[in-house]
Formats: structure tokens, C-alpha cells, sequence
């Protein structure tokens, strides 16, 4: 396999990134939409688009924010360039950024009851496809790991065996997002499932950036910080949830 992995449509050569990024909030709006039908909601129409909005704007300036901050040097130098500062995302500063957001225009608003359950599996489901374009994009994605001697090494294009960090959190989605089909039902309250899937994703990503190249600060990448404070906010709901996800 060559990187990046060139996606032909007819006479049409995508990138991957471009493709599998559009496909994942397809397919994520399309999992929201039948879930909500299914399941309703705990809230208006309008309040939820609300908090659909505030999430989008906000996850989109935390993903831009943070991949910022994770090259301190880099940002330093190219600060004033404007190719720079629109380029990079990350998924945990969208994940933090809109959290703010939302519980912000939820504060405005006068909303009290926990809206995040229903975007559960539709973001499990876009970030896991998402995954698979940054996959085949190789390098110029930068969301591979470190060399690697292990058998599965993947060698995007330099010559370096590197851990595919992509696939480790595509596995490990599916697997969260069975466990959530198993452990909805048992957790006590609203807004304890999307609790549960914060506290899960971000100490994953915790753990695997630990094998993915980044400046350090205090022996922990930006994006690792960032995490580790979203897991501090999380902190007290911790007990109740892994009791009511463990509960027989």
C-alpha cells in the first residue's frame, strides 16, 4: 500500500481525509436523526438545535485551538501566517470545545437536564470513520505513533515502521461503542452515557498518545493535558458511572 491512499470516483481522484471526514458526518447526522426518532428527546426541537449549534461552533474553535497549542515553537513561528492558523483539528479540543459551548448556551438558555446522551453514538460512529481517512492519508495527516519493531508497523511513506495509531482507536470505538449498546440501560441517570464516553475516549487518548510523536511539556503532550483537565471535570461522576455500568 502507497500513501496516501488516493480514492478514484469516476474521473475524480479525492484525498482521503476529505472523503472519509465528509462521510463521518454523514453518517453520524444520519445516526442522530434515526436515534432521535426512535428514542425522542429530552428536550425541545429548538433548544437541541441550540445545542447542536453551540457544539459545532465550539468544537470547531477547541479542534482548531488546540492543535494550535501543540507545537508551541511552530505556532511561534507561523502565528501570523493565515494558512497556518486555519490548518490542523483535533478531536479532543472539538470534544472540549464544544462541552463548553454547549453547557454555556444550556446556561443561557436555562436548560438543567443533560442533553449529551443522544450524540453519543453518532460521534463514536463519525470519529471512528473520520479514523479511516487519517489512516490513508499517511504523513501528511500527522496522526500516525512512533516507530515501532511490532509486526503490524506501518510504513507511510518515510521508511519508518510507526505504530497505526489510527487503527488502534478505530478498535478501540467499536469496542466502546458495543460496551455502550450493553451498558446504557444499566446507567442511573440522564446524561451518564455521554459522561461514560468522555471519560473512556479521553483516557484512551491519554494513554495512545503517549506513543505518538509531540512536544512535551511536563512529560505530557498538549493534547494529553488538555485531556487529563476534562478528566478532572468528569472526576465526580466517575464512581457512579462505573457503578451503574458494572452493575448486573
Amino acid at each position: 500500500m502507497t500513501f496516501p491512499v488516493l480514492i478514484r470516483l469516476g474521473s475524480l481522484t479525492v484525498q482521503p481525509h476529505w472523503l472519509f471526514e465528509t462521510l463521518a458526518y454523514t453518517l453520524a447526522g444520519y445516526v442522530y436523526a434515526r436515534d432521535r426518532r426512535r428514542q425522542g428527546d429530552v428536550v425541545s426541537k429548538r433548544t437541541r438545535w441550540w445545542v447542536i449549534g453551540a457544539a459545532a461552533v465550539g468544537g470547531f474553535a477547541g479542534s482548531r485551538a488546540l492543535a494550535l497549542l501543540e507545537d508551541p515553537l511552530e505556532l511561534q513561528r507561523h502565528w501570523s501566517e493565515p494558512a497556518f492558523l486555519a490548518s490542523g483539528k483535533t478531536i479532543v479540543g472539538g470534544l472540549i470545545g464544544g462541552l463548553i459551548a454547549v453547557e454555556w448556551i444550556k446556561h443561557r438558555r436555562g436548560v438543567q437536564v443533560a442533553t449529551g446522551d443522544l450524540l453519543t453514538v453518532p460521534l463514536i460512529v463519525g470519529i471512528a470513520v473520520g479514523r479511516i481517512g487519517c489512516f490513508l492519508s499517511g504523513l501528511a495527516d500527522r496522526t500516525y505513533g512512533i516507530a515501532t519493531a511490532l509486526p503490524w508497523g506501518v510504513d507511510f511513506g518515510d521508511g519508518v515502521a510507526r505504530h497505526p495509531t489510527q487503527l488502534y482507536e478505530i478498535v478501540f470505538l467499536a469496542g466502546l461503542g458495543a460496551l455502550m449498546l450493553a451498558w446504557t440501560p444499566r446507567l442511573p441517570l440522564p446524561g451518564d452515557r455521554f459522561k461514560l464516553f468522555m471519560i473512556a475516549y479521553l483516557a484512551f487518548r491519554f494513554a495512545i498518545d503517549f506513543i505518538k510523536p509531540a512536544v512535551r511539556i511536563g512529560g505530557l503532550s498538549t493534547i494529553q493535558w488538555a485531556a487529563l483537565a476534562a478528566l478532572a471535570y468528569y472526576a465526580p461522576h466517575v464512581p457512579r458511572v462505573y457503578a451503574g455500568a458494572r452493575h448486573d
